[in-house]
């Protein structure tokens, strides 16, 4: 009956004297993720583009588990991950703050009916559900390396929703554009992403740094709104009253990112996919190693990520 009521996972294991990011962590999936690690007693960071948001997620977190013990901390930070100006500023602000990171989870994201551009000239989907999230990785990837053993969970999204193939040359979308269609190579760019930094990882000789990508399923959030208002024109209202037939709550779709994040068996792996909790197989799609480095590459060029004067920190930026 997974399919219905959703797996809550197996994990029971503590988060005490860790340190956590989550962004997108004042609503839906991230905040319950949160919620979830402050509980185990992490020492968590919400970040999000709303300072006033977080405010709020913040003071509830306490005052829900105000009679709880051995809970964790709690901090949060401002992130506009459309902004690469604002990841550099939230990632140079963590590194000056947080002497260890064990745990990112990249979870926010966005879906747009209409093509919009980022304030650096880049489609809005592809700017906010990876882009910044490359950035913000690599930034705190020196840091996450030497807090081993760390983990880095990317939230991508139900198999149906990632696509067959990314057009890295339309990845403007000048050409066209369709918003399902861009979410939908967003979401396999997750993928991509997360399978060509475990490559680098080994081949560099990294150890003890994890990567994982997490399906939620299908979750009752203000996204899946958004997506029923572009569907569904008119009838949100209908939508919002059959949703729970078909849609697990925000609580059991943070279930897999939790479990990525504090099972003991995913701590002996990586790059693999989860959903219910479980491993899972993506798409045929996601196994492109070719599309992974091309996607990296660009990347790497649109977030002006060379250095010229290279260290020991940023080897790992660029081949």
């Amino acid at each position: 009956m997974s399919w219905l009521f959703g797996n809550t996972g197996k994990s029971d294991k503590r988060m005490d004297g860790k340190t956590a990011i989550v962004t997108g962590s004042s609503s839906g999936v991230g905040y319950h993720t949160a919620l979830e690690l402050y509980k185990r007693g992490g020492s968590v960071v919400l970040a999000s583009r709303s300072l006033r948001k977080l405010q709020e997620t913040e003071q509830r977190f306490k005052r829900y588990c105000a009679n709880l013990k051995n809970v964790g901390q709690l901090s949060i930070i401002e992130l506009d991950l459309s902004s690469l100006e604002s990841v550099r500023k939230c990632a140079k602000t963590l590194l000056d703050q947080q002497p260890e990171i064990h745990i990112l989870v990249n979870n926010a994201g966005v879906v747009l009916y209409n093509r919009e551009l980022s304030e650096d000239g880049y489609e809005m989907q592809f700017a906010v559900n990876h882009l910044g999230h490359f950035l913000l990785t690599l930034l705190l990837l020196p840091r996450i390396i030497r807090s081993a053993p760390s983990r880095i969970i990317n939230v991508t999204s139900e198999p149906h929703c990632i696509a067959n193939d990314i057009d890295l040359d339309n990845i403007n979308c000048e050409e066209s554009y369709f918003y399902h269609t861009v979410y939908s190579q967003t979401k396999l760019a997750n993928i991509l992403f997360s399978n060509e930094l475990v490559r680098r990882l080994k081949a560099c000789g990294v150890t003890g740094v994890t990567v994982y990508n997490a399906n939620p399923g299908g979750v009752r959030t203000k996204m899946s709104d958004e997506f029923a208002s572009m569907i569904f024109p008119g009838v949100l209202w209908l939508y919002r009253k059959i949703q729970w037939l078909v849609l697990h709550s925000p609580v059991y779709g943070a279930a897999t990112t939790i479990q990525c994040a504090l099972g003991e068996s995913e701590g002996r792996q990586t790059g693999l996919y989860y959903t219910d909790c479980k491993v899972a197989v993506p798409p045929k799609s996601t196994k492109n190693e070719k599309k992974a480095k091309q996607l990296w590459d660009i990347s790497i060029r649109m977030t002006q990520l060379v250095n010229k004067n290279r260290s020991d920190d940023d080897f790992f930026y660029s081949d």
